[in-house]
């Protein structure tokens, strides 16, 4: 187990006063090295959150052990148990953040977050996103920067942009989460992206914040093959709807990235087999509207040369 220390917090500011009750929820699947780190963490923030169910999706490691050899310190945390066929899966994470849902019931809260069993956070972290939505009335989605572990440094991961809220660690404002419906199930990931056009859908902006950030500890893609990863990738991106044109350019850039020319061409590959295969996409013709409409947008101010290469970010990761 980590040896990190932690001063405890209560769920009100410095001050006394309430600061804004949110919920997390955290899916793990066979985290026994990280688990601990995320959870340490969430127990130093400024402001603790009244309820954080933690769902062990199947795990066959110590990830268990862990979690409730602190549940049964602190009353607000809750854990739960799934059990399904091993190996890692995107649609798994959703199913199981599902499966604890139902431990959120009767609690009072203003904001409902995700934060991931790989992910440590800053100790004012939740607080100083409260801070920005008390600001915005009108943000729906927020969260920071992800760092990648490489060596002994956290590196800021080069898809980090301003305009895509990344999973990691997020809250999301309960009235913008329950118009969105939630998290969706979706086969090939991307859970994240989903959430942020469907708030600016629903008329709600999203931000992530450069000056917090989340420190994770296992980088995508880590536990499979890149190749196959990448060609994951693409087919999400099919799923979702993305612009054909849009998604030909974006994989086009991604070859200028490790691994190079091969991980664009296997993204674009996984969009192609998508195509042919007639996959079915789990979304409204409405969500598409809109996605291609904001993605033809974007090509216009590349060709104009008026803006540098930008795309949608995806920080989805199986669990």
């Amino acid at each position: 187990m980590c040896s990190c220390t932690y001063e405890n917090a209560n769920p009100y500011d410095r001050n006394g006063s309430s600061a804004g009750a949110y919920v997390l929820m955290t899916a793990a699947y066979n985290e026994e090295e990280n688990i601990e780190h995320t959870i340490l963490s969430v127990l130093s923030q400024t402001i603790l959150p009244k309820r954080w169910v933690i769902v062990s999706d199947g795990s066959v490691d110590k990830t268990d052990a862990v979690i409730q050899s602190y549940e049964t310190k602190h009353e607000f945390i809750r854990f739960v148990r799934v059990t399904r066929s091993p190996g890692r899966s995107f649609a798994s994470k959703i199913l199981a953040l599902q499966n604890g849902s139902p431990l959120l019931e009767g609690v009072e809260y203003d904001f409902i977050g995700n934060i991931d069993a790989d992910i440590s956070v800053e100790p004012s972290y939740f607080e100083d996103l409260i801070a920005h939505f008390r600001t915005d009335p009108k943000l729906g989605l927020a969260g920071g920067y992800v760092r990648d572990k490489k060596g002994d440094n956290y590196l800021s991961n080069r898809t980090n942009r301003i305009y895509a809220v990344a999973h990691g660690a997020q809250l999301v404002r309960r009235e913008c989460y329950e118009a969105i419906g939630g998290y969706a199930v979706l086969r090939y990931g991307g859970e994240d992206w989903h959430a942020h056009v469907s708030a600016a859908l629903k008329g709600w902006t999203a931000e992530s914040f450069p000056e917090l950030y989340m420190l994770h500890h296992r980088p995508t893609g880590d536990a499979e093959n890149m190749l196959r990863y990448k060609f994951r990738e693409g087919r999400m991106d099919y799923s979702l709807g993305s612009d054909p044109a849009f998604e030909f350019f974006k994989c086009l850039e991604r070859m200028l990235h490790r691994p190079f020319l091969t991980g664009g061409i296997a993204r674009l590959i996984g969009f192609v087999w998508s195509w042919i295969c007639q996959d079915s996409r789990p979304i409204s013709d409405e969500f598409i509207v809109f996605l291609r409409k904001d993605q033809r947008e974007r090509l216009k101010l590349i060709f104009r040369r008026s803006s540098p290469f930008s795309v949608h970010v995806h920080h989805s990761k199986p669990n």
